[in-house]
């Protein structure tokens, strides 16, 4: 268990800020990538994001806990370690401290999140915060967390599997948001997606479903698995989607 001041302070060393032109303070979208960590796909949301107006603030979970790539996919991507509840911790760290960052507006905040970036965020939505000690996210102070300035998520491709709290348990705190839905993805088919989608709206959430003809993390080039398949096309919409949803916060 820590505290979320000592989640931060573990965090913070390892963030990736991209800032728009000019002076503060500026709105803040977290982005909290998949377990591949952050990659080429990600600074090209965030850039978009910085044009748009918005501090883009990556958070990179796995070098600030100090695990190498190949770490990470061995026991993080197969489910071993650091599954959505537990990273969710950060998720709360980083929303309950933004205003610690030079030139931010805490007051106009956005979460965006990649596959178990994605996990994490809706994983925390389902944990009661007003209960001091034995937060699944492992903080122990959850009820010191805000979520109160958060104005939306960006989720995109969320993993949704048969281990994640959103496919069995409903949304505890409202949040409106986009939810990017690849046609093939292979982790999650349309009934699993609806599962989880069902949970959050019981909260009274509004996610917007945009589907898209297109694989599990479709955006990122490079990735080798036969069942993950860069769309170049696709990744410009959706990150001009990202952007255009940013500006109407």
């Amino acid at each position: 268990m820590t505290t979320l001041a000592e989640r931060w302070a573990m965090l913070e060393p390892s963030l990736v800020i991209h800032r728009p032109e000019g002076s503060g303070p500026f709105p803040v979208v977290f982005l909290f990538p998949g377990c591949g960590g952050i990659r080429e796909h990600l600074h090209r949301y965030a850039n978009a994001a910085a044009k748009a107006g918005w501090m883009a603030v990556t958070v990179e979970s796995f070098k600030a806990r100090g695990w190498s790539e190949a770490f990470v996919r061995s026991f993080v991507c197969t489910g071993f370690l650091l599954r959505g509840g537990a990273r969710a911790g950060d998720v709360m760290a980083a929303v309950t401290h933004v205003g610690s960052l030079p030139d931010a507006d805490p007051s106009r905040l956005a979460v965006a999140g990649w596959s178990h970036g994605a996990w994490a965020i809706m994983d925390l939505m389902t944990l009661p915060l007003d209960e001091p000690g034995g937060s699944e996210a492992g903080i122990s102070d959850p009820e010191n967390s805000d979520l109160s300035e958060v104005k939306g998520a960006f989720l995109a491709y969320p993993y949704i599997g048969f281990i994640t709290a959103s496919r069995r348990r409903d949304w505890k705190h409202r949040l409106d948001g986009l939810v990017v839905v690849p046609t093939r993805d292979h982790m999650g088919g349309r009934r699993q997606y609806e599962q989880a989608l069902t949970h959050a709206r019981a909260s009274g959430s509004v996610l917007e479903e945009w589907p898209i003809d297109a694989t599990h993390a479709f955006d990122e080039p490079g990735l080798t698995h036969p069942r993950i398949h860069y769309d170049p096309r696709a990744t410009v919409k959706t990150i001009k989607r990202f952007a255009e949803w940013l500006k109407r916060l």
